[in-house]
């Protein structure tokens, strides 16, 4: 598969030309990069949280692959895929609503896209029981779910694989290579997520490891 994008994220300097919506705060640490909130969230609300875009457009067949490794909870990790205005082009072209990490303005604003969320545990009862979940923007609507293999950040003793394909109508998810769910888009809520933008999104105050994120053609 042809590589469309690839970024070592060995560091902080590897995303200086990201674009970071809410409080993202990028450290280097040891050859990987480690994403924490400067907002200082304990209590739920959202303005701890935020959403870190890659500064590509990539086409809508894609494998996304990278690394990811909790250091402290609770929190939340999710990716952002597809990511398309409502109108049909950039999500930072003239007239989409400004977004500041509050997590409604993405699930249900003016973004088209898909995010899976994979690393669940801001909240009690997701802590109780580990599941990865898929949505579909907007409309915050929950279109497929599985089981969450990845350990919590006191038994994470180094990182893991995680893998997104977007296949036209069809998506593919596993971590280590484990299949976790596939799902195909039938339309019927809204028009299908093609070719847009990826972004990494914390829920505060988790603070995670990512590297070597690679995007292949499928």
């Amino acid at each position: 598969m042809t590589v469309l994008y690839r970024n070592a994220l060995a560091g902080a300097a590897d995303v200086a030309d990201w674009i970071a919506e809410g409080p993202a705060e990028a450290r280097d640490a040891g050859g990987a990069l480690e994403l924490r909130s400067s907002g200082g969230d304990e209590d739920g609300d959202e303005d701890g949280h935020f959403t870190l875009w890659c500064p590509e457009e990539l086409p809508g067949r894609v494998r996304i692959e990278w690394d990811f490794r909790p250091v402290a909870e609770p929190g939340l990790a999710m990716l952002f895929f597809g990511a398309r205005s409502t109108a049909g082009g950039g999500i930072f072209d003239e007239g989409v609503a400004a977004r500041d990490g509050a997590y409604p303005q993405y699930h249900s604003g003016d973004l088209r896209a898909l995010h899976v969320s994979y690393f669940r545990r801001r909240w009690p009862d997701e802590r109780a029981f580990h599941t990865c979940n898929l949505r579909k923007a907007p409309g915050f609507h929950l279109v497929a779910q599985g089981a969450d293999p990845l350990p919590s950040a006191a038994d994470a003793a180094g990182f893991h694989r995680i893998a997104v394909e977007l296949d036209g109508p069809q998506v593919r998810f596993g971590i280590d290579d484990l299949p976790l769910f596939e799902w195909t888009d039938d339309g019927s809520l809204g028009p299908l997520v093609e070719g847009g933008r990826l972004g990494f999104r914390q829920m505060a105050p988790l603070v995670a490891h990512y590297r070597d994120l690679e995007v292949r053609a499928l």
